[in-house]
Order: structure tokens, then C-alpha cells, then sequence
């Protein structure tokens, strides 16, 4: 079963910094095969379930192998059997309906700037 993911995991108790500690967890996410899309608090994947869920396995278990004693993990994700979608699908979706509302609104606030 396909999984689009959104993951946040936070390193506890190594300092402010955790981009090396991200960056651990982005080399396994990619060296799983993951379609991944790195974002300011988190990353989402896209994937199998079951190769998605091995990864973050992977992930805790390399960042504790490196000294990490704890982690706080958060997780959305979500399926969808009646077709398939990529992330791009979700994103692109959004804003075509954006650029029409803003469209719109261009128009009825000043006639003939959105033409």
C-alpha cells in the first residue's frame, strides 16, 4: 500500500543544533528509494508503507547508534485506494485553486489587473 507521509523527529538532549542529525535520517530516507521533500519542521515522503515505516525504524536507530538518547517522533500520513496521487498531485491541486481564488480576487478588486 502507497503512503504519503509528513515526519518530524526531534533529537533530545544533544544541543540547539539538529541539521546533522537531520541530515542522517535524509541520507536513509533516500538510500531506502523514498520520494522525499525536505520542508522546514520536517519531510515528507512519499512510498510504500511498509519501506516508509522501515526507514523511520532505520532513522531512530542510526541517530541513537550516534550518541542521540533520545528522540520525540511525529508522524501524519495517509492512503488512499480509489487512485493513485503523488505529493506533487496534493501541492499542485492546492494551488491551482489558489491562483483562481487570487485570480478573483485581482479582478474585483482592481478590474482589469488580473486579465
Amino acid at each position: 500500500m502507497k503512503v504519503i507521509a509528513d515526519l518530524c523527529i526531534v533529537p533530545i538532549g544533544i544541543g540547539v543544533s539538529v541539521s546533522k542529525e537531520v541530515a542522517i535520517c535524509e541520507r536513509i530516507l533516500t538510500a531506502a528509494g523514498l520520494k522525499t521533500h525536505l520542508h522546514a519542521y520536517g519531510t515528507n515522503i512519499e512510498g510504500d508503507w511498509d519501506h516508509v515505516f522501515a526507514a523511520v525504524k532505520k532513522c531512530h536507530e542510526a541517530l541513537h547508534a550516534a550518541g542521540v538518547p533520545r528522540i520525540s517522533t511525529s508522524m501524519r500520513f495517509g492512503t488512499r485506494v480509489d487512485r493513485e496521487q503523488t505529493m506533487e498531485d496534493k501541492v499542485r491541486s492546492v494551488e491551482e485553486k489558489t491562483g483562481a481564488v487570487k485570480k478573483q480576487e485581482s479582478a474585483r478588486i482592481l478590474p482589469g489587473v488580473a486579465d
